[in-house]
C-alpha cells in the first residue's frame, strides 16, 4: 500500500514538473503570424481588469453573454417560474396551464421588465428571441401533434347530430360577433397595412376557439369525464377543434396570399394535402410501422423515428404550402393508428417532453410580446373588457342556447357553455399566428391574450356556480297540489 502511494506521488510530481517546464519553455516562442496573442472577445476585459477578482468577474460576464449560456439561463428561469406559478394556480383550483400562461406574462415586459429593466434586458435581449421563438414553435408543433392524437372519432359518430349542431353554433355565433367587433376596432387597433378582411376573419377566429386539451383536463379533475355532460363536451370540443383549425388554415392561406389566384392555389393545395393524409398516408401508416411495433407496450427508437419523420414531413408541407406548420403536425396526430393503445403510448412520451421543456418557452415568448402597459388609458381597458364580454357571450351563450334546444337542461347547457368558453393555449397559438402575419397590432394582441387568460380562468368558477344551481334545483321541494 505504501509502495503504491509512493509511486502515485512520484508520477504526479514528475508530470506536474514536466508540464510547468514545457509551459515555461513555450512562453518564449514567437506568436504565430496572423493570430493575435489575446482573443478579441477578451482583449478589452484583459486591459481593464488588473485584479484577479476583476478578471474572474469579466470572464463570467463574457461567458454569460455566450448564446448557449444565455439560452440555458432562459430555460432555467422559464421552466422554474412556470412550474412554481402553475402549482400556485392549481392550489387555487385552476388548471396548471392557466398558471403557466400567467407565468409567461409575468416574465415579460409587463412585470419583470417593469420591475427590473436591466436584468430583464440581460436575460431576454432582443438578439436571443429568434432562438427562443424557434424552440417554442417546435414545442407547439409537438403539442398539436399530441392534440391530434387525443381526438376520438368514435365519440363524434355516437353523438354526431348533437355534437355538430352545438359545436358549430359555438363557432358561428362568436365568429359573427368577432367580425362585428372588428368593424368597430379595425381603424385604431389593427396592425398598419393589414386589410379589414384579414383582421375581421382573425377576430372571428379568436372569439371561436376552444382549448380541447384544457377542457379534457378540467373534466378529469372534476370527475365529469364519464358523465353525459363530459362525453358531450369532449365530442363538441373535438368537432369544434377540427372545424376552427380548418377555418384558421383557410384564413392564414388567404392572409398570406398575394393575389386572388395565389389564394385559390393555396386553398387547393391545402385540400389536396388533407386528402393525401386521410386517404393515402393513414391507411399505409400501419404497414410502415408494422403490427409488432404498434402492439409493443414500449415503442422503440425505430417506431419513434418513423413517427417523428411523419410529423416533420407534414409540418414542413403545410409550412411550404403557405399555412402554418402546426396544421400539418395536428393532422399527423389525427391519422395515427389507434389500435392497442398506440396513440396513448406515443402521446405520453411526446406530451411530457413538450409540456415540461418546450411549451413554457412558448408561454414566455408570448409574454414577451404582451405589453399590458399599452393599455394605459380608460378606453383601452374598457375595450379589453368589451372583448372579454363579447367572447364570453358568444361562446357560452351560443353553446348554452343551442344545447338547451337539443333537450339538455338549462344547468347542463350552461355548464357545457362554460366548458366551451375555455380557450387556453389554443387561443395563444392562434393569436401568435395573427401577430406574425402582421394582422394584430401589439395593443389588440395584448387585449386578446388577457381575454384568453380570463375566459380560461372563468371556466372553473362558472362550472361550480352552475352545478350549485342544479343541486339547489334538485333539492327544492315539489309544490303542493291543491
Amino acid at each position: 500500500m505504501k509502495r503504491t502511494s509512493l509511486l502515485y506521488a512520484v508520477i504526479l510530481v514528475v508530470a506536474i514538473a514536466a508540464i510547468f517546464g514545457l509551459l515555461h519553455l513555450g512562453s518564449s516562442l514567437p506568436s504565430p503570424e496572423g493570430i493575435p496573442a489575446v482573443p478579441k472577445a477578451h482583449a478589452a476585459t484583459a486591459a481593464v481588469s488588473t485584479s484577479a477578482i476583476g478578471a474572474v468577474y469579466a470572464g463570467l460576464a463574457a461567458n454569460f453573454g455566450d448564446p448557449l449560456s444565455r439560452l440555458f439561463l432562459q430555460l432555467l428561469i422559464i421552466i422554474a417560474i412556470s412550474r412554481v406559478v402553475g402549482k400556485l394556480f392549481t392550489l387555487m383550483g385552476q388548471p396548471a396551464v392557466v398558471g403557466e400562461m400567467a407565468a409567461g406574462i409575468l416574465l415579460g415586459p409587463s412585470l419583470f421588465g417593469l420591475l427590473a429593466p436591466e436584468t430583464f434586458q440581460f436575460v431576454f435581449p432582443a438578439t436571443s428571441l429568434g432562438t427562443l421563438k424557434l424552440l417554442s414553435q417546435v414545442g407547439v408543433c409537438l403539442f398539436m401533434f399530441a392534440v391530434g392524437m387525443e381526438l376520438n372519432v368514435g365519440h363524434v359518430r355516437n353523438k354526431a347530430q348533437t355534437a355538430v349542431l352545438v359545436s358549430h353554433a359555438s363557432i358561428v355565433v362568436p365568429y359573427v360577433l368577432g367580425v362585428l367587433l372588428a368593424y368597430f376596432l379595425f381603424s385604431h387597433l389593427a396592425a398598419p397595412g393589414t386589410s379589414f378582411t384579414a383582421f375581421a376573419l382573425f377576430m372571428g377566429i379568436s372569439m371561436s376557439i376552444t382549448a380541447f386539451p384544457v377542457l379534457a383536463r378540467i373534466l378529469q379533475e372534476r370527475g365529469l369525464a364519464r358523465t353525459y355532460l363530459g362525453a358531450t363536451a369532449i365530442t363538441c370540443a373535438a368537432v369544434d377543434d377540427v372545424t376552427a383549425w380548418s377555418i384558421l388554415a383557410f384564413v392564414v392561406a388567404i392572409a398570406r396570399a398575394t393575389s386572388v389566384g395565389a389564394c385559390a392555389l393555396n386553398l387547393v393545395l391545402v385540400a389536396a394535402f388533407i386528402a393525401l393524409m386521410i386517404w393515402i398516408v393513414k391507411p399505409l401508416l400501419p404497414r410502415w410501422l408494422g403490427n409488432d411495433r404498434i402492439a409493443n407496450p414500449e415503442p422503440g427508437k425505430g417506431t419513434l423515428a418513423i413517427i417523428i419523420c411523419v410529423v416533420i414531413a407534414a409540418a414542413l408541407t403545410t409550412e411550404a404550402i403557405g399555412i402554418h406548420a402546426l396544421f400539418g403536425a395536428f393532422l399527423a396526430g389525427a391519422i395515427m393508428p389507434d389500435t392497442d393503445g398506440f396513440r396513448h403510448k406515443i402521446a405520453v412520451r411526446v406530451e411530457n417532453f413538450s409540456s415540461v421543456l418546450l411549451l413554457p418557452l412558448f408561454f414566455a415568448f408570448t409574454g414577451l410580446r404582451t405589453q399590458i402597459g399599452l393599455l394605459n388609458d380608460l378606453s383601452g381597458w374598457l375595450t379589453c373588457l368589451g372583448i372579454i364580454a363579447v367572447a364570453t357571450l358568444g361562446k357560452l351563450g351560443g353553446t348554452a342556447i343551442t344545447a338547451r334546444f337539443t333537450g339538455m337542461s338549462w344547468s347542463e347547457s350552461l355548464q357545457l357553455g362554460a366548458l366551451m368558453n375555455t380557450r387556453g393555449l389554443m387561443e395563444l397559438i392562434a393569436l401568435n399566428i395573427g401577430y406574425d402575419l402582421g394582422i394584430l397590432s401589439p395593443r389588440i394582441f395584448t387585449m386578446l391574450v388577457i381575454m384568453a387568460l380570463v375566459t380560461t380562468a372563468l371556466t372553473g368558477p362558472l362550472l361550480t356556480l352552475f352545478r350549485a344551481e342544479k343541486a339547489l334545483e334538485d333539492n327544492l321541494p315539489e309544490p303542493s297540489r291543491p
